[in-house]
């Protein structure tokens, strides 16, 4: 917009070749009450708008004197289906030092530059205008259709639900999970929310107790196969996607694994969080969410985008607006700033300790640990080290050595890195900015996790792990501790 204009319910307009597009914006115009002026060279065309009782007069837009037509209008829409007419007059108009706001209408891109550099505040394309609302239109509607699907699934379900999160569930997963529980309830279908591993990060089990959202663990829930329906919600991060049972419902923001074939599927790659998408289906079934449903959602959409900083798409944005007004903030501002455990403390200052720094990457070994969600929380906290782009930090939990890695570094994606170093020996997942591994201590064989042999066996698994990490990442590991 110029400097100096402001456009306001008291604005003037003046449209300026009057087709079919200008036809409708002026009668809208009109319609809402605004004072219009219209012009156009055809004659007839001029009549038959003054038989409307719009306010039109003939003029040819290309003419210079277009700019003195116009003087006292806010603001002015060049609306012409003739492109070099709407260049001349945006010339004019912009040559006689006006500041007045201009919508200007072109044909193609080279145009749309064209237009954009003579000064005109909007350029419109109308074939890319029409493009964007045909595909509004089939989202709303492949939206619609889908909703329908999961309402006739739901409605012939006969007995309880069970929606599983994904193993050591996060705030995406545990809130997705609890809308689909809030929509079922829709259908009178009772629902648990169910999760395998363990909720050890103190944000996650924070978060949990405030909203009052009940989870089971699967070990202690009936068997998958005595529920009348088996829902899958933001499940592939999870190490084994194989539950036992047939799944009836998908969910999620990542393609699903072999051997899933649910009854109703929903994928959406193009967004950053599966809470996103059942923020979707709350709007779509016109259900108000409690403010805990809400709050859980609005916190999955900031946790799983870092607040909006990583990977975020307009539609978790329009989400996000969507459910503010019905989210408590207090509650957010708790589960957001938990106390640190003091094991969370513990394993942070030995990855501090045992940090080894090449380049801009941090590889650190947290030892024998119990709660593996702090090595999620120290490689985060590690990331704020000045010069430091990436971070991993591992630990020895049971029998398995556990990974965490987060990275700011755009050039690189973490998770493809870790796939790429632990092939073959652990599993691991994740996406361009954080990544988990997993993997069998079975690996050094004979090394039994004795008091005797613990120091041996920390020695053996990190030389393995931080020489497969910084080749992966294509940085040649030095001996010793960098700072």
């Amino acid at each position: 917009m110029s400097a100096g204009v402001t456009i306001s319910s008291m604005s003037t307009y003046a449209i300026l070749g009057c087709g079919s597009v200008g036809h409708a914006v002026a009668e809208e115009l009109t319609e809402e009450g605004k004072d219009v002026l219209i012009l156009d060279k055809d004659e007839s065309r001029v009549e038959a708008l003054r038989d409307q009782d719009l306010n039109a007069q003939t003029t040819d837009i290309s003419d210079p004197e277009v700019s003195e037509a116009v003087a006292e209008r806010d603001v002015v829409l060049i609306l012409a289906s003739d492109v070099e007419a709407n260049k001349a007059a945006v010339s004019a108009i912009r040559e006689r030092n006006s500041d007045q706001f201009i919508v200007v209408r072109a044909s193609d891109p080279v145009s749309e530059d064209e237009l954009a550099e003579l000064g005109a505040d909007v350029v419109i394309n109308p074939s890319e205008v029409i493009a964007d609302s045909a595909l509004r239109s089939l989202e709303s509607g492949e939206l619609e259709y889908k909703a329908r699907q999961l309402a006739d699934l739901l409605e012939s379900t006969e007995g309880k639900l069970a929606i599983l999160t994904h193993d050591n569930p996060d705030p995406d997963s545990i809130a997705s999970a609890a809308a689909l529980q809030a929509i079922a309830a829709e259908y009178d279908v009772e629902a648990d929310i169910l999760y395998d591993g363990e909720m050890g990060h103190q944000e996650n089990r924070a978060f949990v107790n405030l909203l009052g959202i009940d989870l089971t663990p699967l070990a202690e829930a009936p068997d998958l196969r005595e529920y009348g329906s088996v829902a899958l919600v933001d499940h592939m991060k999870s190490v084994e996607p194989d539950i036992g049972t047939d799944v009836d419902i998908f969910i999620d923001h990542f393609e699903p694994g072999e051997g899933i074939d649910p009854v109703f599927i929903d994928v959406r790659p193009n967004v950053s969080s599966t809470s996103t998408i059942l923020t979707k289906y709350i709007q779509e079934f016109n259900i108000s969410p409690s403010e805990a449903v809400a709050t859980a959602l609005l916190y999955g959409i900031r946790a799983e985008t870092l607040d909006f900083k990583r990977e975020t798409t307009p539609a978790d944005l329009t989400a996000a607006a969507y459910l503010y007004p019905f989210a408590d903030h207090d509650t957010l501002e708790q589960v957001e700033s938990p106390s640190m455990s003091p094991e969370t403390l513990d394993v942070l200052a030995e990855a501090i300790q045992n940090r080894d720094v090449q380049g801009s990457h941090l590889v650190s070994n947290a030892g024998f640990i119990r709660d593996r969600d702090a090595l999620g929380q120290a490689a985060q906290h590690l990331l704020n080290l000045e010069g430091v782009t990436t971070t991993a930090v591992f630990g020895i939990v049971d029998d398995n050595i556990y990974l965490s890695a987060r990275s700011k570094d755009i050039r690189m994606n973490i998770g493809n890195v870790l796939q790429d170093a632990f092939e073959g020996i652990g599993e691991a997942g994740g996406h361009s900015t954080q990544g988990d591994v997993e993997i069998p201590l079975g690996i050094f064989t004979g090394i039994e996790t004795s008091d005797d042999n613990r120091d041996t066996l920390l020695q053996l698994t990190e030389e393995a792990v931080r020489r497969k990490l910084f080749a992966a990442m294509g940085v040649e590991s030095e001996s010793g501790n960098g700072s």
